[in-house]
Parts: structure tokens; sequence; C-alpha cells
């Protein structure tokens, strides 16, 4: 079993433990990945790789009610309470920052206020063809291609240089915008680039109407038709296409699956012990976000208490890799001590060892970059 603790800060911090399954670090090497993730509850993003000599890298920053995460090997977003991030990648492809041959570094920031942000999607004009009609997401042409669940109004929309967002789409049971969190929508799924498929705990049109329907109110909505796919779940976060198939995490269930589009229902692959948030691929592997449920009104009395109830389990923190042509949880990293929620989880393709330049310290000062 390894273990590891945080390496960005030298104060006395918290008690926080990393451990993880024996080959974790070695299935990393084998997918040429790191991870990162976020933790709104801590206010912390991790990056997770490898160090030169094989041993688990853990380096995190501090940011205010982090939530959503859309990373690649040159970029990152984050969402925080109040604002968006763009992060730039500052190392040449070969060079290294004390070790790290990735270093996220803020370049651009976003003021929208209080929006609970969730998931986010960058737009790829590239991956359309001449085949397909034209796309009204190819009209967005504010200032960064991003695309975000504005959870506080019930809609997906993307930064403006003016104002606190741009409304960009709604779902159909939604009467107007509004300020209300009526159905808590919080799941974005992108397909050829552009936004496809988005979940919600309800279909409410009342002010904070979702959290009466957290059993089984949850849905999935198709973006550009309208059309609810799926009914009945409980709590669904993080809706993700990969290899041909929309997966859902039926978080108030504890269940990773896909939605059968033809059927219209959902198809449970693994159960999790834990409340699932953060979905993301490599290769024929699936990475979850694994949460303890909040003793209060919003996690408590969810289908997953019986389930681990039955399965005589304690719910964790923490990720599980998933085998997509098994269902079997072949690899985790699981947390103790003062994080207990994650939200959001990304790959990071071809980095070993990445870390970021936060604001908590002068490091930002002293990391400058020049444009060839």
């Amino acid at each position: 079993m390894l273990s590891a603790m945080s390496q960005a800060s030298a104060a006395p911090q918290p008690q926080l433990e990393l451990n993880t399954s024996r080959q974790f670090t070695a299935w990393l090497a084998e997918q040429s990945v790191s991870l990162a993730f976020t933790t709104y509850q801590a206010g912390k993003v991790f990056w997770i790789g490898r160090q030169p000599s094989g041993k688990l890298s853990v380096f995190e920053r501090t940011f205010e009610r982090c939530m959503g995460l859309w990373t690649s090997q040159s970029t990152l977003y984050l969402s925080t309470l109040y604002q968006l991030w763009r992060f730039e990648n500052a190392l040449e492809p070969g060079q290294q920052h004390q070790g790290y041959d990735c270093l996220y570094v803020p370049q651009v920031g976003y003021v929208t206020g209080d929006l609970d942000v969730h998931d986010l999607g960058v737009l790829d004009s590239s991956s359309s063809t001449e085949l397909r009609p034209p796309s009204p997401w190819q009209q967005v042409n504010g200032p960064d291609p991003l695309v975000f669940v504005n959870t506080l109004f019930g809609c997906l929309a993307t930064v403006s240089s003016t104002h606190s967002f741009k409304p960009l789409w709604q779902p159909p049971f939604i009467s107007r915008l509004a300020a209300e969190d009526r159905c808590h929508l919080n799941g974005l799924a992108m397909r050829n680039g552009e936004p496809a498929y988005v979940t919600a705990v309800s279909q409410s049109d009342v002010a904070d109407g979702w959290r009466d329907r957290r059993r089984d109110g949850g849905c999935v909505i198709d973006v550009a038709s309208h059309e609810i796919l799926c009914t009945g779940l409980a709590m669904p976060h993080s809706p993700r296409w990969y290899q041909d198939r929309l997966w859902v995490l039926n978080s108030g269930q504890g269940e990773f699956g896909y939605i059968d589009l033809d059927e219209g229902k959902f198809q449970p692959v693994t159960f999790c012990p834990g409340y699932l948030r953060g979905c993301a691929f490599s290769g024929n592997f699936a990475i979850l976000g694994l949460s303890k449920p909040r003793d209060n009104k919003t996690f408590s009395g969810l289908p997953l208490d019986d389930r681990l109830a039955e399965k005589d389990a304690v719910a964790r923190c923490g990720l599980l890799v998933v085998d997509l042509r098994t269902g079997d949880i072949v690899h985790w990293l699981r947390i103790e001590g003062i994080v207990t929620e994650l939200y959001d989880v990304c790959v990071i393709p071809q980095v070993r060892q990445p870390m970021a330049i936060g604001f908590q310290t002068d490091e930002i000062r002293r990391v400058l970059s020049m444009e060839s």
C-alpha cells in the first residue's frame, strides 16, 4: 500500500492521508496519464502523478469552493466560488520545473458571481464535419470557448466580457431564468465538440424544488432535441459520452452505468461504496470520484444508505478505476482526514507529474514566460 502527503505547502495542515491500491501508480504509467480532481468541501485541487522514482506524486492548491474541472495537456479550466479560471501549461515538451513536467499557470480569470457553476465543457469547432449542418454552438463568440452548467439559474452558459454570464440553453421545463436553483442542473456531456446531454436532479420549476425529488426525480436531457431521455434517477451527475455510450453516475444509488438510448433506461454497471461525482476515461477504464455523504437533508435518506447497509459497507472518499470491459474496480485511491467530498475528476494525457501555480504563495510573482 502506498501513502503520500501533499507536497504543495510546508506549513502545518490538518491531517490528510492518501492511500492507493498496489498497482495504482503502475496503471498511471501504463496509461501515460496523470489525474486532477477537485473538492469544494475542502477548497482544494489535487494533481496525482508519478515521481521520477515511480512513487506517487500528490500536489495540491487552494481555491475556494472549486468544482468544475476541464483539462488537457496544455490547458486547464476551473470553476471556483465566484470565478472561472483558465490555466496554461508554461512548460515546453521535454522541459521540467522542479521535476514536474507540467506547470499550470493561471492566465485568465472571469468574475461570474456565485452561480454555483458545476460541469465545464470546451467547444471544439475542429470536430465539425461538412456532412453535419451548421450548429448554433459555433456562434458562441465569447472570449473563451467555454460552456458551463449554471446551476443557480438552471441553464448552460458561457463567459462574458461585460456580464456575469451569457445564457445559451435551458431545459424545456424551466419557464424562465431566475436565480432559484429550481431543478439543480449539474452535469454536462460533450459530443463532437458540442454540448449534447445534461443531467438534473429534478424537473422542478419552482425555487429549490429539486430537494423534494432527490430519491427518484433525476433525469437526463438531450440538449439538441430537448427530449427527456431517462427519468427515475437518484441525483444523477457527470454524464459523459465515451466509446459510443452515454455514461452517467446515478449518485443517490451509488451506481456507475450508461443510458440505453433505445429503451430510455439506465443500465447499472458497477456499484460503488459512496456518493459518486466526477467521471473521466482513459483507454478501457473509467476514473470515478467517490464521496462520503454529508449528514444533512441533501444527502440523507437516499437509496444509497440502504445499498451500503445491504452490502455491509461504509462510504468512502477517493477515486475508483473501473474496467469498462468487466465492470470490476481494478484500482483505487482512498482519502482519509480533512477531505471527505470530491466533485470533479479529469485525465491529463501524456503527463507524468503535474503541478500548478496558485495565489496563496509568492511563486506566481516569479514564474515568467514569453510568447515566441
